[in-house]
């Protein structure tokens, strides 16, 4: 192939993508559909964007694959009247591949029959839903909650709740949303409403209400009625201190994201929140690293047993460590955290059992925080039921990223390059590093890479989902 025919060949590529932007954002604003690729999001990317997300299931799937496979599906979903679902693009494309590429238009008409009969709005009234907290994963659950609004039909993030700070404190928290060191500038509109004491984040009005006690706020007198409670400060985490937004006037549920104490039931979408009930108020996200490694150590183990095993986070520092050495309660934890690795303790092992009782007492854990700002490691050295190799472990964990029930939670890679830098923003809980993968016999060392921050609040969203009772439908199904 000529220099000139690889050129032309790329701008036609580059033009198919260019397509795709007014497309996903109709289907999307206009029907409530999200179109997904090997389920990444479509929605508010760029080209090129677009095009290295072809490449990305060229590489997983190990063959040919483009835009010029997608482009004519899309185009055809966008004269259908679709109802609000998830349409994974990706794995529709690979679908019509393996079925000889038939025409368009009437295999599609087969293939959503379900989508164009569904459901012609997820809730009859959007699902309030206030932060309480403004910190890391307050704001990122902002900007997902913004980036989902879609038609307006399902979450609606009405208020954030805050401790009034010193200074021009709306306008600084505006910036922070808008501005952020390690995710980068918000893809969004932010304006500050002085009158209202509130944020116009993309034509929502956000109320920021100041509060030093969760049972002190009146959400009613801000038009908010039975409203999802997503706690982001940590500081409350048992059934007695969670319990307290409960006590406020206009709020229903509350959903902890930090691990919970007692009874309080500490879920990880995907794996076991089917056991969340209408009559349950409180409940908890547990923490990044449980939602990185259990979806991962649940496959394993329903394919090969896990008979015991050790796991050691690699975890990036984070805002309860200090900047400089200065006193601190916990041990170690005190020492710089720019400069040092510091060895500390982690409960994820023992949040694996919750959220799967097959392994209770077979894991120990450890942790180490690093300096890195975000991005972290859990290496799963692990002791199996079956003997396995390598390739065969690899196998099982890449068919359960693009085919399981769990393909939300586990990403996985074959690069040979990858660092952890190039993680930031992934939207899995938990991302395996095929090539680190180590097996012979019984033994396995599977590393799982993920973005501690972005990765868990994508998890957070799903949880207020369930909790709200919104289920959209997925397409292709199976």
């Amino acid at each position: 192939m000529s220099t000139e025919s690889i050129f032309q060949s790329w701008q036609e590529e580059e033009s198919l993508a260019e397509r795709f932007v007014p497309l996903v954002g109709e289907l999307y604003r206009q029907r409530g559909v999200v179109t997904l690729m090997y389920g990444r999001p479509l929605m508010y990317r760029t080209p090129m964007d677009i095009i290295q997300e072809h490449r990305y299931v060229a590489a997983v799937e190990e063959q040919a694959f483009s835009v010029r496979d997608t482009e004519p599906l899309l185009a055809a979903m966008g004269a259908m009247t679709l109802c609000p679902a998830r349409i994974d693009l990706g794995k529709l494309a690979m679908k019509w591949i393996d079925a000889g590429r038939p025409e368009v238009a009437g295999w599609l008409q087969v293939e959503l029959a379900d989508c164009e009969k569904g459901k012609a709005q997820i809730r009859e009234t959007p699902q309030d839903v206030v932060l309480y907290g403004f910190g890391r994963i307050g704001r990122l659950v902002a900007r997902l909650l913004m980036e989902r609004a879609g038609n307006g039909e399902g979450l609606r993030l009405r208020a954030a709740v805050v401790r009034k700070g010193k200074g021009d404190d709306l306008q600084k928290r505006a910036s922070l949303l808008l501005r952020d060191s390690v995710h980068g500038m918000f893809k969004g509109a932010i304006d500050v409403d002085r009158d209202e004491n509130a944020l116009i984040i993309n034509g929502h009005t956000v109320k920021l209400i100041y509060s030093s006690s969760p049972d002190q706020v009146d959400y009613t007198a801000h038009g908010i009625e039975n409203a999802l409670i997503c706690d982001n400060t940590g500081i409350w985490r048992d059934e007695a201190g969670l319990g307290l937004h409960l006590k406020s006037k206009g709020a229903g549920k509350v959903l902890l994201t930090a691990p919970g104490k007692g009874d309080i039931k500490n879920l990880v979408c995907g794996v076991n929140d089917n056991l969340i009930e209408d009559r349950d108020t409180m409940l908890s996200a547990a923490s990044c690293t449980t939602n990185a490694i259990v979806p991962v150590l649940k496959t394993l183990h329903d394919k090969f047993g896990i008979e015991h095993g050790h796991l050691e986070t690699v975890h990036a520092y984070t805002n309860d460590q200090n900047l400089i050495d200065n006193y601190h309660s916990k041990e170690r934890r005190g020492r710089s955290a720019p400069l040092n690795m510091v060895i500390t303790d982690t409960g994820a092992a023992k949040a694996v059992a919750k959220a799967v009782p097959a392994l209770k007492g077979k894991l120990t854990g450890s942790a180490i925080r690093v300096p890195t700002p975000n991005v972290s490691l859990a290496i799963l050295n692990l002791n199996l039921s079956t003997a396995v190799t390598r390739d065969e472990v690899n196998q099982h964990l890449r068919w359960a990223a693009i085919h399981s029930d769990l393909h939300k939670q586990i990403d996985y890679t074959t690069s040979a390059e990858i660092v952890s830098s190039d993680l930031v923003g992934s939207r899995h809980a938990g991302v395996v590093d095929s090539v680190a993968t180590i097996a012979e016999g019984h033994r396995a060392v599977v590393y799982v890479w993920y973005d501690n921050e972005f990765g868990y609040s994508v998890q957070v969203v799903r949880l207020l989902q369930r909790m709200a009772g919104i289920t959209y439908p997925f397409f292709p199904a199976g």
